[in-house]
């Protein structure tokens, strides 16, 4: 009965809200000028809104001249104020809640302020909508009939001064309506159980007990379930598990270097996939046509958008930044965003590129830190990702994990890339995957094409091939199993490759 309820209210909700979103995707410039103008008027009477003028705020060219470019360090002074209870700092009234967020080459920590509005209006209104388009596209789901596993890096929220600080997940959690529990898997003191090994156990505990018909999560999280999973039940693939389970909507990392694993995991060719687009500081995309592997940018949550080209970014110091109205497809942006959490002009780090401006589809290509260009190369997450499945595709490899870095060129020898793979299965022949890694990769990128031409610049990679779960073990041993954390794919220095090579024991 209560499920049939949910049913039914779900149903008539998804149908308004699809002809709203519908009307956005045609507007989508005027869609983000009320959004701007909605935060620059709730941002008036705030510490940050009266030091730069905001009630003398006319248009977007008004506050692109008053308002800088931000990152966590220049907003960090307004934030500490916001987690000392004080009022209307860089969002009206007192900010209860902080999504903590230190990253995995850094042990610094960030405070994201979460407001109830960016809550509600933002990452409710993203889950909501990630339901309503796989509900339109598959009118015949049976998802709200079993329980969807949702496999987050929850932690207990702990006070720090008078604010609450914790994961996202865990933020999201202690407001979450009451009848989420009839629909989700583990129940919430399981979530927030801080030792990753136990909560694992108990959460796989839970959904074997349960009809589990959908999975959240990020890839290597969700992957390291699935095998304990099998392993606990002796069962060859998950389907002979949970046999409705029909989607899997990820986030965190690209999906391109894990597909072929997940379909060991699931063999039917009806199971679908859903890719989501958020972080602490909001939700930003979602994947809104089954057939396509870019995401629709959604314009109505309370976010404004601007774009800096890659080519011209130099952090808060950047001069030229776009609007939505000027950028074009195929070109690589850093994405800084407005939201309700008092974040102004802020630069989040992540770089995309649009796939189609009518309506706006992006992709994910990277961050702004975690590239490689030691030799003039220019390489970004996005293309590894591609040249890596190619590869593996060419050799019957499935790749876990990587990380690259530049291995610097000294008086004797040329310098090159440095990889370290985990692979779930190794390839054939480990030096024509190199190979075909090495092709790949300068079919995507000129630069690297060109650094490449008959090794003057840069000698071929070196691979280096993984220990059984040695990524897993480095994130264990920094203290940052489960959720987002994850180990850069790409840095522009030795740091992480270094101490992950100390590590690894592989042996043929």
């Amino acid at each position: 009965m209560q499920i049939g309820f949910i049913n039914s209210i779900a149903t008539w909700w998804l149908n308004k809200r699809l002809s709203d979103l519908r009307l956005f995707t045609k507007n989508p410039l005027n869609t983000q000028e009320e959004q701007l103008n909605i935060l620059i008027e709730k941002g008036r009477n705030t510490l940050y809104g009266q030091n730069l003028g905001f009630e003398n705020f006319k248009n977007y060219e008004n506050f692109k001249n008053r308002v800088p470019l931000n990152n966590y360090e220049s907003l960090s002074p307004f934030i500490q104020k916001m987690m000392k209870g004080e009022n209307n700092i860089l969002w009206p009234g007192k900010v209860k809640w902080f999504a903590k967020s230190s990253g995995t080459t850094s042990s610094r920590s960030k405070f994201i302020p979460v407001t109830q509005d960016i809550l509600q209006l933002t990452h409710f209104q993203g889950a909501k909508d990630v339901l309503a388009y796989y509900f339109y596209h598959n009118p015949n789901t049976k998802l709200l009939k079993g329980k969807t596993l949702k496999l987050g890096g929850s932690k207990k929220l702990h006070k720090h001064g008078q604010a609450y600080v914790g994961d996202l997940s865990a933020i999201m959690i202690d407001n979450m309506p009451f009848w989420t529990n009839l629909v989700t898997v583990p129940e919430k003191k399981t979530a927030l159980l801080a030792d990753w090994e136990i909560k694992l156990q108990r959460i796989i505990q839970e959904a074997l007990s349960n009809q589990l018909t959908g999975l959240a999560g990020v890839p290597s999280w969700i992957m390291l379930f699935l095998k304990e999973a099998l392993q606990q039940t002796g069962k060859k693939h998950i389907l002979e598990i949970w046999p409705d389970l029909e989607v899997f909507f990820h986030g965190g990392v690209s999906f391109k270097p894990y597909k072929e694993s997940f379909r060991q995991f699931f063999p039917s060719e009806k199971f679908n996939y859903l890719e989501i687009y958020n972080a602490s500081e909001g939700f930003f995309a979602l994947q809104d046509q089954p057939e396509r592997s870019d995401m629709l940018l959604m314009l109505d949550y309370g976010i404004f958008y601007e774009f800096i080209p890659l080519s011209a970014f130099n952090e808060v110091d950047s001069t030229q930044v776009l609007t939505l109205n000027d950028v074009q497809p195929n070109v690589n942006y850093a994405m800084v965003i407005t939201t309700m959490s008092g974040l102004w002009r802020y630069i989040i780090g992540d770089t995309i590129r649009f796939t189609s401006i009518r309506p706006y589809r992006i992709e994910i290509t990277g961050r702004t830190k975690h590239y490689i260009n030691a030799f003039g190369e220019e390489v970004i997450i996005a293309q590894t990702d591609k040249a890596l499945t190619k590869a593996a595709q060419q050799t019957g490899a499935l790749v876990k994990e990587y990380t690259v870095a530049p291995l610097y060129m000294d008086a004797n020898k040329q310098g090159r890339h440095e990889w370290l793979i985990e692979f779930e299965k190794l390839p054939e022949n480990i030096n024509r995957f190199s190979y075909l890694l090495d092709q790949y990769l300068q079919s995507l990128n000129s630069d690297y094409q060109a650094k490449r031409y008959k090794n003057i610049t840069m000698a071929a990679p070196k691979i280096n091939i993984a220990s059984q779960n040695l990524f897993y073990l480095w994130l264990e041993k920094k203290g940052k199993l489960g959720g987002q954390n994850k180990v850069p794919r790409l840095l522009n220095n030795r740091k992480i490759i270094e101490s992950l090579l100390k590590l690894n024991d592989y042996s043929l």
